[in-house]
């Protein structure tokens, strides 16, 4: 069945949506749509699958346990984050929404 990303788009900007594309045994692909959410500051992911985001649309700071700076991405712009590695949203675009993509691998 045909879908298109950009459709049905969520509108309540007061929460980020998760909405999952594809979920096969092994790999997971999601969509995410922030409006300038972020990670509570004493919260850490640490996840036990492998990740790969993307950003489409929008903009997000990551921060990553060992680095010193944040990783910064634009559209485009994707970052690899094997499992057991912390990481949190540090910020997401304040003037419209961030729409990105995460596959994960089990």
């Amino acid at each position: 069945m045909l879908k298109n990303l950009f459709a049905a788009m969520p509108v309540d900007a007061a929460h980020e949506a998760f909405d999952d594309l594809l979920d096969v045994p092994g790999l997971r692909i999601e969509r995410i749509v922030s409006h300038g959410q972020k990670s509570p500051s004493d919260f850490w992911y640490e996840q036990d699958e492998d990740e790969w985001v993307i950003v489409l649309q929008g903009s997000a700071a990551l921060q990553v346990t060992g680095r010193n700076d944040l990783v910064m991405l634009a559209p485009g712009d994707h970052y690899w984050i094997p499992a057991g590695l912390r990481h949190r949203v540090h910020s997401t675009a304040q003037d419209g929404p961030t729409i990105w993509l995460a596959v994960h691998r089990s």
